[in-house]
């Protein structure tokens, strides 16, 4: 791919941000060859996992947004993830860059850095990182020109020395450390770092300005190469310029939508790079055993190393597993997949036995051992997800094991569409019309329909398999599908309950705590939260925060660190309940199937706000008197306009707080299938 075929949005993102300089300093070899840094790393630097900053890691980013899985994480971070909430985390290479430049100890010297001639990058420079122990001189941040004229990149008749006055009066420092971790961990001066390469490497200034959005909308702006926020406070405001695009977050997902059919092609690539391990290390699935049974899973991922809510109820799975004496073997995808994996071209499983990750392993050698295998009293599987499965692997893997009979759980609608959310273009519910319909036609996941519908017919033909919803909505929203397969029996078990304690919410003083709770992510409804902070950020009615295990760079909301585990399953309610949250924002967008996050907020005491597509949160909410569902978001704006939300405070309300009493997910259903 060469610079002609990158869109000119992309490649100018990619320009501003990328540092040739740490490039080449890390990797010797496109030192040694005389590569150009972005040219390499454009075309094929990415897919070799290779860094393009000393504050981004492309492994990382992967691992934690595998729906980035379809192009370079990098341009998907720059274009779309980061305002999504997405974090990106350092380089493995960073301590050691730093190390590098820092040895000398020289002043930093601010040159021209060497950029694709296509790309229009700012004068005096592309990138410039600050290393904290090195001594700036104070003449670097003074205009170089004697004479007081301005410098390429500013109007007529500005100074630097004026540009910096006019910033620093509208820049936001508070804002800027959180949404620059890097820059906060560094120590830096965030006003120094952004007039010396924040702006030049696509930083925002302040909430509510966004450099990326306004050289998109004034491509006149861009095309000047001048600082986009220095000409928005000189002219643009004036101008009364668009700070965006008006398409709503929805349109900004469409935008940014990345095919089917690349998703697939990136996944693949990166699985082909993935070594099998040795047979010997198969050996525990071989060996004589005194366990009761064997149970067999299959995930999208190792269980015992990512957190979320259907790894939580594999390893609620495992333990029980563990306390009735059954061996469980776990089966899952070498790297994380977009679909279900198309026939032909085998790559390594992962395997995880007893709790332990063993390695990832050819599927022959996997069958091997489970043939070599002593027959137990009796074994069973259950199927928590195909994603990065392909469907014949599957079925000789539970042949090989003897598995024929077990569960199939309704996690998510994978078993109805490759759009496991059943969101168009993951924008907007779309029910799951008849496949081949024309709205499947025009959404990005219709190519991959047919794929995932035939490959669980097969699996529900070729087993004797109940489907198991953990609510009553996911099951309707199953059962009235026209494609759906069929299963041999269906039940509903849901994931957990409440159970009263009699103990009763004290009493929150001042403003009304509002709070979104996990991953920040756009189905998830992030984007309806972080507009809603932002517009009432000096509301002092309201206070904002989000509850999760990482802040969320840049967040118009307080962040309180909480992570829920096995061995910490109550870790959210507790959190929730010690910062006495009033309303929990569950505005997920997609069929939830049956979220952990309302159960948690109702538990604490909080009440809950979502909206008509959000499947079992929806139901819970009306079904318990948890909250309000709102029939749009304009409805939910309208709450904090007039202050109506106000009656939802837990000094009103005044809720009982309740226990969590989780299910032991199949654990439970093991019985019936004997």
């Amino acid at each position: 791919m060469g610079q002609g075929d990158v869109p000119e949005r992309k490649r100018r993102a990619l320009a501003t941000a990328f540092d040739p300089v740490f490039y080449r300093t890390v990797y010797d070899d496109i030192a040694r060859v005389g590569a150009d840094p972005f040219l390499h790393y454009v075309e094929t630097g990415w897919r070799e996992g290779r860094d393009p900053a000393p504050w981004f890691s492309v492994s990382a980013y992967l691992e934690r947004y595998p729906e980035a899985d379809g192009g370079d994480p990098f341009a998907h971070y720059l274009l779309r993830g980061w305002s999504e909430g997405c974090e990106p985390s350092p380089s493995r290479h960073r301590e050691r860059f730093l190390e590098r430049i820092g040895a000398s100890r020289k002043p930093i010297t601010i040159a021209p850095v060497s950029t694709p001639s296509e790309v229009e990058i700012p004068e005096p420079v592309a990138s410039v990182h600050v290393d904290p122990d090195v001594h700036v001189e104070p003449d670097l941040l003074v205009d170089p020109d004697p004479q007081g004229e301005p410098a390429p990149d500013l109007p007529p008749g500005l100074t630097l020395e004026a540009a910096r006055a006019l910033i620093a009066a509208d820049f936001d420092p508070a804002f800027y450390l959180s949404a620059n971790p890097d820059v906060a961990a560094a120590g830096q001066d965030p006003l120094e770092h952004y007039l010396l390469a924040g702006r030049w490497e696509g930083r925002d200034p302040r909430p509510g300005f966004k450099a990326a959005d306004y050289l998109e909308v004034n491509p006149d702006v861009a095309a000047s190469g001048m600082d986009p926020f220095l000409h928005w406070l000189v002219a643009g405001r004036a101008e009364r310029r668009p700070l965006r695009f008006e398409l709503g977050f929805r349109g900004r997902i469409v935008a940014g939508l990345v095919p089917l059919q690349a998703r697939m092609a990136a996944a693949a690539r990166a699985a082909a790079g993935i070594a099998a391990d040795r047979p010997r290390g198969l050996a525990p699935l071989s060996a004589a055993s005194q366990a009761a049974g064997l149970h067999v899973t299959f995930s999208h991922d190792d269980f015992t190393k990512r957190i979320g809510g259907v790894q939580l109820c594999l390893q609620a799975e495992s333990k029980g597993l563990v306390r009735r004496g059954i061996d469980h073997l776990h089966v899952f995808p070498a790297v994380p997949w977009p679909t279900l994996r198309p026939a032909g071209g085998r790559v390594p499983l992962g395997v995880v036995w007893n709790g332990r990750t063993l390695g990832h392993f050819a599927v022959g050698d996997i069958l091997k051992a489970l043939g070599k295998r002593r027959a137990g009293p009796r074994t069973t599987l259950a199927v928590h997800s195909l994603l990065g499965h392909e469907i014949g692997e599957t079925l000789d893997i539970l042949a090989a094991a003897g598995a024929r009979r077990g569960l199939f759980w309704l996690h998510d609608f994978a078993g109805l569409c490759a759009g496991y959310h059943l969101m168009r273009d993951e924008a907007r519910d779309c029910g799951a019309p008849p496949a081949g319909s024309a709205a499947c036609r025009v959404c990005v996941f219709g190519p991959g329909r047919d794929l995932h519908l035939s490959a669980h017919r097969r699996l529900f033909e070729a087993l004797d398999l109940t489907l198991v919803a953990p609510s009553q909505a996911a099951l309707d929203t199953w059962s009235a599908a026209p494609d759906a397969p069929a299963a041999t029996a269906v039940q509903v078990h849901p994931h957990a309950r409440l159970v009263p304690s009699g103990r009763f919410a004290e009493a929150a003083e001042g403003p009304l705590t509002i709070a979104f709770l996990g991953m920040p992510s756009a189905y998830k409804g992030w984007p309806v939260f972080t507009d809603l902070a932002e517009r009432f950020r000096d509301d002092p009615r309201y206070r904002f925060v989000r509850l999760g295990s990482a802040a969320a760079p840049g967040a118009p909301a307080d962040h309180i660190e909480v992570s829920v585990t096995a061995d910490n399953p109550h870790a959210m309610r507790e959190a929730l309940d010690s910062a006495r949250v009033d309303v929990a924002i569950l505005w997920s967008l997609c069929r939830e199937t049956f979220s952990f996050a309302a159960y948690e907020a109702a538990a604490a005491g909080a009440a809950i706000l979502t909206g008509p597509d959000s499947g079992n949160i929806a139901a819970f909410t009306r079904t318990g008197g948890h909250g309000l569902v709102l029939p749009d978001e304009a409805s939910l704006f309208a709450q904090f306009e007039s202050g109506a939300v106000q009656s939802l405070s837990r000094k009103v309300r005044r809720p009982e707080i309740c226990e969590i009493e989780y299910s032991g997910m199949s654990v439970d259903l093991l019985e019936a299938l004997s």
